[in-house]
């Protein structure tokens, strides 16, 4: 059986308010889209004892062997939805870690997306959620990779044809980690998306938001603000947001050569952050 090929793609988080304080996490409420940047998943049946996975490529390094890949098929053979099937799993890693893009948490989904979509296991949609959520609890996002509204109740309505923004992305030479992040959210808002529309994702109505995580992060790491205060001032970009609880800063513009002009002029001062430009698919 020859290799099958899952583009496992970045997301981004557009906004981010923090609603209220579960026993272990935070309720949130995000509006959220996926970019071209991606990983390369290569997955096929093997007759074997045990399955196999590896990683390889840039953003492969210190992955830990209780990885989003590994805890997905532990908890599919624990509740018998893989009947002793077996696969050989191999990742290229494209998008960083510790970066706010989900990069794991999209790698679990979009393999258990291509389980279900070969009949390789059945599943309704409450073990589903209740699988996803077991992994992460951004997992649910990555099983249909399309612009997403998510509500602070933890409902999802997603959309077509969105406005597109191209984007630059930038990593400073550390990540975030999203536990110490969260611990430190100290104020909640009222729920804003709980009413979820389309026109939630125009420039006009992005523009107006923010990522609640930022002071958290920025105060910190002061470097983030840094590099946001920078981007903000290249090339006129609609918003500068950090994703997620970082360390990814990200410039949104409406034209593919602004956000290459911004990549060129940010290198010229940052030439040992990485950059990458994108767009929202």
């Amino acid at each position: 059986m020859s290799f099958s090929r899952i583009k496992s793609h970045a997301k981004i988080n557009l906004a981010i308010n923090i609603t209220g304080k579960l026993s272990l996490l935070h309720k949130i409420e995000s509006i959220i889209s996926f970019i071209n940047l991606h990983d390369l998943i290569f997955i096929k049946k093997i007759n074997s004892s045990n399955s196999q996975i590896s990683f390889y490529g840039k953003f492969s390094k210190n992955i830990s062997k209780n990885n989003t890949i590994e805890k997905l098929l532990t908890i599919l053979e624990k509740k018998k939805l893989l009947q002793n099937k077996k696969f050989h799993i191999k990742v290229q890693k494209n998008i960083p870690q510790k970066a706010g893009l989900g990069g794991g948490s999209m790698n679990a989904a979009n393999i258990l997306n291509f389980l279900i979509k070969k009949k390789f296991i059945k599943i309704d949609k409450k073990k589903l959620q209740k699988v996803c959520s077991t992994i992460g609890s951004d997992v649910i996002l990555g099983i249909n990779s399309k612009s997403t509204i998510l509500k602070s109740n933890n409902d999802i309505k997603t959309y077509i044809s969105c406005p597109k923004f191209y984007t630059l992305l930038v990593k400073p030479n550390f990540g975030c980690s999203t536990k110490t992040i969260y611990s430190s959210v100290k104020q909640l808002t009222k729920p804003k998306f709980n009413n979820p529309k389309k026109t939630m994702f125009s420039p006009k109505f992005l523009s107006r938001q923010e990522n609640a995580l930022e002071k958290i992060a920025f105060l910190k790491y002061p470097k983030l603000k840094k590099i946001k205060s920078y981007l903000e001032n290249l090339k006129n970009p609609i918003f500068v947001r950090m994703t997620g609880s970082g360390s990814i800063i990200v410039a949104y513009y409406q034209s593919k050569r602004d956000s290459e002009l911004a990549k060129v002029q940010f290198k010229r001062k940052f030439n040992n952050y990485w950059c990458n430009t994108s767009k929202t698919i």
